[in-house]
This record gives C-alpha cells, sequence and structure tokens, in this order.
C-alpha cells in the first residue's frame, strides 16, 4: 500500500446506474493501491456517446451514489456532471476540479476498454494533462492496447495498471434481477439495495 495523501484524489466515473459492489471494490483498490486520499464518485449527468439504459433519471442515480459513498468517510459523490447542463465531457469534469483544488493530484479510474479507447474521447490530450490513469483489466480486452494507445498519445508514464479481484457484477446484471424479482443483497451497498426496493426502481 502507498501511504495515504489527502491531496491525491480519485475519480471515478459512471452512470452509478445503480451502483454495485464493483464500484466499491474498485474505489476500494484504486485508495490502497495509489494512496488516495479519498475518492469521488463521479455520476454521469449528460453522456456524450449514448443513452442511459432504463435510466431513472440523472438525479436518483446521484442519491444512490451518494447512498453508497455514505459508507465510507474516504468516498464522495460529486454532482459536479449533474448540475450541469451539458454534455458530460471527461476533460471538462476534471477541469473543474482542477479550477476548485488547483493542488490536487488528480488520478482518472477507469476500465482498460475505455482506455484503449482514449483516442476517440473528446480532447484525450486534456484529460491526460489534467489527471493520471489507473487502469483495470477487462476481461477480453489485450493491455498491448491500452498501452499502445497512450503510447501514441504520449502519456505512457502518466498510467497505472490497478491489481483487482475480477468482479462479475454490473449495473445491468442487477437491473435484470430487479425486473425478475430476485434478490440483490450482497451485490449492492446495502442502503442502495433498500433504495432500489423503496422507490421500485427497474421494475
Amino acid at each position: 500500500m502507498v501511504a495515504s495523501n489527502e491531496g491525491r484524489v480519485g475519480v471515478l466515473g459512471s452512470a452509478f446506474n445503480p451502483p454495485h459492489v464493483g464500484h466499491m471494490l474498485l474505489a476500494q483498490e484504486a485508495r490502497w493501491q495509489l494512496g488516495l486520499g479519498r475518492v469521488l464518485l463521479m455520476t454521469t449527468g449528460r453522456p456524450p456517446h449514448k443513452e442511459i439504459a432504463d435510466d431513472p433519471g440523472a438525479e436518483l442515480r446521484l442519491e444512490m451514489a451518494a447512498t453508497a459513498a455514505a459508507e465510507e468517510e474516504w468516498l464522495e459523490a460529486s454532482p459536479l456532471e449533474v448540475e450541469r447542463d451539458e454534455t458530460s465531457y471527461s476533460y471538462r469534469t476534471l477541469e473543474l476540479l482542477r479550477k476548485r483544488d488547483p493542488e490536487a493530484e488528480l488520478w482518472f479510474l477507469l476500465g482498460a476498454d475505455m482506455a484503449a479507447g482514449l483516442e476517440s474521447w473528446e480532447r484525450p490530450e486534456r484529460v491526460l494533462e489534467l489527471a493520471r490513469l489507473a487502469v483495470v483489466p477487462r476481461p477480453g480486452v489485450e493491455m498491448d492496447a491500452v498501452s499502445s494507445t497512450l503510447e501514441r498519445l504520449g502519456a505512457a508514464a502518466r498510467a497505472e495498471i490497478l491489481e483487482m479481484p475480477r468482479c462479475g457484477v454490473s449495473s445491468t446484471m442487477i437491473r435484470q434481477r430487479v425486473s425478475e424479482g430476485r434478490p440483490l443483497g450482497r451485490l449492492a451497498p446495502d442502503g442502495v439495495v433498500e433504495m432500489i426496493e423503496r422507490r421500485g426502481l427497474y421494475r
């Protein structure tokens, strides 16, 4: 474990539709391996490339992320993208985080599939200028593809690979289980499960 540094901040972006144990595991491992002082759960507001499936609305997704974050003192749900009435481009989110805290060392947490496609993002060079990357291996994604992308962007030295236990849980799986009336225990934080049941989400 790297010694914790309060100025080192992880940014985990997702629709959180809903948040689940895989998100929590990633946040935990990133904090431990990178010595992060805190991790922000950055709920997607308006995604640039696709609609969010079975979307209960950005405010509800943010509320679920906040419920998940409440279980750990180092975890925080950020409303930054949900509050903005514009497309949620990562470079813009990182610019706003940098403006709010110029001294923070930002780490952008993402899966290898996303990292391999970084060149197709809006202003990827700006993302890499503002934050270091912490990349999580994904089944079926060659890490060589990630390395090649980062090399072409001139940012091979600005990325770390996170070692993480494989977790097969996904938001899609949870929504499917809800629609089938199956139990959700241990697949998502207890507060999130309770909120889904109480609000009748995904039914």
